[in-house]
């Protein structure tokens, strides 16, 4: 009978137990991580601030406009405002197809320059692209002296390039980091 009280009343109640104690050892290892991140927060939140600040450059050093066409206009723009400040008479803009690079899009356009007699204006020139405000950079450059004899007088073509915002995609319930303002969900297909 005692036999019989014990593996039906007794062994029952030690099992649930051990159960229960494993959960309420789970359940604070659950609470002493949430402390600890709450204890950090301030740092998390700090970090976070420092992360959208760098954002918020990186934003202002890309071209603007929605679209590729958009942003090689703008570029286009820049581009004629260095050329007519050094003194650069430009022949011909063209603009070359758009490439997406990571979450960002690079615009190019080809320019193609009259002859010069300066290459200070031209190394100028230069110079004033690659330090722009903007995130611009010379991709290529093909230089033509007209006369070797007397290299007074130099032409050529430049490819520009500079960077805008990409296109945003969700993929199969996942966003960018960019569009991410929550916990993430996964959408039922």
């Amino acid at each position: 009978m005692f036999i019989l009280i014990y593996a039906l009343g007794i062994l029952p109640l030690v099992e649930a137990k051990k159960k229960v104690e494993e959960k309420i050892a789970l359940k604070k290892r659950v609470l002493l991580k949430y402390e600890e991140y709450l204890s950090n927060r301030k740092t998390v939140e700090e970090e976070l601030d420092r992360i959208l600040k760098q954002h918020e450059g990186t934003q202002t050093r890309l071209l603007s406009g929605e679209t590729p066409q958009l942003g090689a206009a703008n570029l286009q723009e820049i581009v004629k405002r260095l050329s007519e400040k050094n003194g650069i008479a430009i022949r011909s803009f063209r603009i070359l197809e758009p490439k997406e690079i990571n979450s960002y899009r690079k615009v190019s356009i080809q320019i193609e320059f009259n002859p010069t007699n300066s290459m200070l204006s031209l190394g100028q020139l230069i110079y004033d692209i690659e330090t722009h405000e903007k995130e611009l950079m010379i991709s290529e450059m093909d230089l033509l002296i007209l006369n070797i004899r007397m290299p007074n007088q130099i032409q050529g073509s430049l490819v520009i390039s500079g960077l805008m915002k990409g296109i945003k995609t969700k993929e199969k319930g996942r966003f960018t980091p960019l569009e991410r303002t929550g916990p993430v969900r996964n959408k039922p297909h």
